[in-house]
């Protein structure tokens, strides 16, 4: 992914989808009786990573504690038995949004039952609300929070330097945290519950990416960004005496205390004309280790240095890997092998072409070995092999040309640690996802260390749209940065995100209710078109044709035959068009930018709406017209759909504090409008199967009923709801999209701003807590398979399964079973559940492709690993069938 796509995409997020969501109400309800509710399981769609990871901390004195922090997604904390991840601020509501970002987190070594975490997403006016310190004695399964009287800023620029929150290694009631916007150094001696300002600090950073910038994004003065403790200088219940600061000035960069914060004084000889990303402290040998880029990153980045600061002497060491005039990149990720303190690991975070870098030294930064390097350009040699079976989208189904490689390296690595338990293994963030290996001194026996995503159980992605289809696959997203997937199973990572074209975000995504193979989505692009078309129910895309002025991707709708489309892009007015989008013409009656839905019945029914006006167009798009409906939300923070079966059933959700704010029904095509009581706020809408003992479908909406922010389910048409989230599972902001699932009923699929798709199942329910296949079907009749190949590398393969039903009964749910002859193992299925015994696979159906007619045949795909030799297995069996070979 280039930098400016990267750039492009997070300020869009920035401004857009996170400008829209509404402050609090203005006055508090009166007591309300209390709100049903039922009890669900909750879970993500599997898409493992997503976004940024701009931090990563193990804790020094418990051996496989660590945490990572996102810049818009929450907290996670690894889980060593199964090498996943687990959130850890989902309590975080939807007036307290702004807590998902996270600008810094500090394990206690002390005490490692003890977790910090400084939260707050922006610094300007886009996060209503300031920033805060939440703290935690049970390694972060329940929170206490002390609010701070400024912002914080976990997706700002400088976002990946740090770490900010400090916790003393000896007296761990003492805790330091560096503030952006000019706050300076703040302090807490009582474990976090109380701060206040370091007056004695005497420098609250001066650096701004943009002094410019007329919104406060990047002209916010990045502020003290680092803050490191000598343990060498203190003992046991004792504050530690000398404590290194690092500050966003580029003459004054880092400063010290050697009196336990009494007295600070800038380090003297110090370079300057850099700012230190890093500090990294190797006690044992009385080095500080130090990160200089020219800028506060994670995007930008044209020079930098590494330096070694002998504590003792005061004596500075240039120890960069390669001269200041062959850098194109700035230094950050840092990290010292605590087994082995003169082994000493750097990014190049900003290189983003040809991929990134890493640097390792075994002798203090004396010299220097990377990760790859050039033989004959453009040809280079890897340290490492990569495997990113287990997220194969990471590979962004490219084919560069070299020296790029895909799937790289990394991009925007601002966090790298080696285990300080165990030198084998390294974790290190990227724009996407986290990478890590478990052979890392490979690297210095001349064999190759092996990279995979570290990743699984952090979710990271920022959802604008979602759809359920009635057949096909379950869940289609539209998403930013990854541009999203198909779920084929929602328990299973998708192979690849949408390509032809790959949007860096998508906005939009609709398809033809009565032909659900046909879907269409709109999103952003650096060139290229801003609208794509699938006519295999978003299995394979082609590109549309833009009409001129189109500069974003705006929303769009099919008609509900998937005939026709409506299209209301950024840049020029709404457009329709017949077929697949080579011809658009303008839509008249329809201002620029309403938001546009189609009619889930009549195929020439189209709707908008915009600043307070329902449009209605009869005619496939080509003219609309405002209804008479009064008193709908005056702005455009507004969500609507149509109910599929129902022509002319229209729900409407959204508004703002200071006027019309709801959820309001028209049965009448959009004449008019019926606001539903009790709902104080609404800003979602979707429809989902029908309750067993119900005729209408059932409504899903992210809203405030009763006094009480939730996800809630009506199976009465609105008349009742039913909080189905609870204060556990609120994930900040839900206001993009929701939708149930018109197969499974109870099932909600809800859009998050930086925690992925979430999705519940109600407890007990036809979902239940697991969206498998359930047990094993035992089809009747003959049956056939072909295995083939498609692809293999060193140690991985993909293949392909056709199974046929050649018996002449239908089958209503499939188990296919084998028993590869070698060392082979599945790591990624698609349109398939799998589940594996040693060598031994059984693959079962989802879904939508349960039903098998005689004579018909269904079709799935996998990655695998293999080492030795990749022979076919021998036979396949469904229950105690074996099948035919083709």
């Amino acid at each position: 992914m280039r930098r400016t796509r990267t750039l492009t995409v997070l300020l869009a997020l920035a401004a857009g989808l996170l400008a829209g969501p509404p402050t609090a109400l203005a006055a508090e309800p009166a007591p309300r009786a209390a709100l049903a509710a039922d009890s669900y399981t909750w879970q993500n769609a599997r898409i493992d990573g997503g976004g940024f990871v701009p931090g990563i901390v193990f804790n020094r004195t418990e051996k496989d504690l660590a945490y990572a922090r996102t810049d818009i997604g929450g907290a996670y904390r690894w889980q060593e038995e199964s090498h996943t991840w687990t959130p850890l601020l989902d309590h975080v509501g939807w007036d307290d949004w702004g807590h998902t970002g996270v600008v810094s987190v500090a394990s206690d070594s002390v005490d490692p039952d003890r977790v910090y975490a400084a939260v707050g997403t922006y610094t300007n006016d886009w996060d209503p609300t300031n920033g805060a310190v939440l703290r935690s004695g049970d390694r972060g399964a329940t929170w206490r929070k002390t609010d701070l009287p400024f912002k914080l800023g976990g997706n700002m620029p400088g976002r990946g330097m740090g770490e900010r929150l400090a916790v003393d290694p000896h007296d761990n009631d003492v805790l330091y945290l560096g503030a952006p916007s000019g706050h300076g150094l703040w302090r807490s001696t009582d474990a976090g519950v109380t701060w206040s300002e370091v007056t004695a600090f005497p420098n609250p950073g001066n650096y701004a990416q943009d002094p410019g910038d007329t919104s406060g994004y990047a002209s916010d003065n990045q502020g003290v960004t680092w803050v490191t403790f000598d343990e060498s200088t203190g003992s046991a219940g004792t504050a530690t005496k000398t404590v290194y600061v690092g500050v966003a000035d580029k003459e004054n960069a880092v400063y010290r205390s050697t009196d336990a914060g009494a007295t600070w004084e800038r380090l003297a000889g110090q370079p300057t004309g850099y700012l230190a990303h890093k500090g990294v402290l190797d006690a044992e040998n009385g080095y500080l280790y130090l990160a200089y880029s020219d800028t506060g990153g994670p995007y930008d980045g044209g020079k930098g240095r590494l330096y070694r600061y002998a504590t003792a002497t005061g004596a500075w060491t240039d120890i960069s890997p390669v001269a200041e005039a062959d850098t194109y990149f700035g230094f950050s990720g840092l990290t010292v092998d605590r087994q082995h303190p003169g082994t000493v690991m750097a990014t190049a975070y900003s290189s983003w072409w040809p991929d990134t870098q890493i640097f390792r030294s075994t002798d203090s930064g004396g010299t220097w070995t990377q990760a790859w390097s050039y033989t004959s350009y453009p040809d280079r040699e890897n340290r490492y092999t990569m495997d990113v079976s287990s997220s194969p989208w990471l590979t962004w189904g490219a084919n560069p040309a070299p020296p790029e490689q895909t799937p790289k390296l990394g991009w925007m690595t601002e966090a790298l640690e080696i285990d300080p338990f165990d030198s084998d293994r390294m974790m290190y963030g990227t724009g996407a996802t986290i990478y890590g290996t478990e052979n890392l001194t490979n690297w210095d026996s001349g064999s190759k260390f092996a990279i995979e995503p570290m990743v699984r159980g952090l979710e990271e992605t920022a959802v604008n749209d979602l759809v359920s289809p009635p057949s096909g696959a379950p869940l289609l997203s539209a998403l930013g940065d990854v541009g999203g997937f198909r779920h084929t199973s929602l328990t299973e990572v998708p192979s690849m995100m949408y390509t032809s074209p790959n949007f860096t975000t998508t906005t939009s995504l609709d398809f033809a209710e009565e032909n659900p193979d046909v879907v269409v989505r709109s999103g952003n692009l650096d060139a290229g078109p801003h609208i794509a078309f699938s006519t295999d129910n978003g299995a394979n895309w082609f590109g549309g044709t833009d009409p001129s002025g189109v500069s974003g991707g705006g929303t769009v709708a099919a008609g509900a035959d998937g005939s026709r489309f409506v299209w209301s892009p950024q840049g020029t007015g709404v457009q329709y068009t017949t077929g697949f989008g080579t011809a658009w013409q303008a839509s008249a009656g329809i201002p620029a930018g309403a938001i546009v839905e189609s009619d889930r019945v009549d195929p020439a029914t189209f709707y908008g709406f915009k600043s307070g006006k329902f449009y209605v167009s009869t005619d496939g798009g080509a003219t609309f017209t405002a209804s008479a409906a009064t008193g709908l939300p005056a702005g455009d923070s507004v969500r609507f759909k149509a109910l599929p079966g129902g022509e002319g059933d229209v729900w409407l959700a959204g508004g703002a504090a200071d006027g019309p704010y709801g959820l309001w029904h028209s049965t009448d095509g959009g004449e008019t409008f019926a606001k539903l009581p009790g709902v104080d706020a609404a800003d979602t809408v979707g429809f989902g199967k029908a309750a067993p003992d119900a005729s209408y479908q059932t409504l899903f909406t992210s809203a405030e009923i009763g006094g009480v922010r939730g996800i809630f389910r009506s199976t009465d048409e609105g008349a009742t709801w039913t909080r189905v989230n609870d204060d556990a599972h609120q994930w900040g902001w839900t206001g993009a999209a929701i939708t149930g699932d018109p197969r499974v009923y109870g099932r909600v699929y809800v859009a998050t701003n930086g925690r992925g798709v979430v999705y519940g199942d109600t407890a007990g329910g036809d979902g239940g807590t697991d969206p498998g296949p359930g047990p094993d079907p035992t089809p009747t009749g003959a049956c056939e398979v072909e295995y083939t190949v498609t692809n293999q590398w060193s140690g991985g393969f993909q293949a392909d399964v056709r199974l046929t039903n050649t018996g002449t009964s239908a089958w209503n749910g499939w188990s296919l079973d084998w028993t590869f002859p070698g060392d082979q193992r599945v790591t990624q299925m698609w349109n398939a559940e799998h589940t594996r015994t040693g060598t031994t696979v059984t693959a079962r159906n989802v879904d939508w492709n349960a039903g098998v007619a005689p004579g018909a045949s269904v079709s799935f795909g996998f990655t695998g690993s293999w080492s030795g030799t990749n022979a076919e297995p021998s036979s396949f069996a469904l229950g105690d069938r074996v099948c035919g070979r083709t």
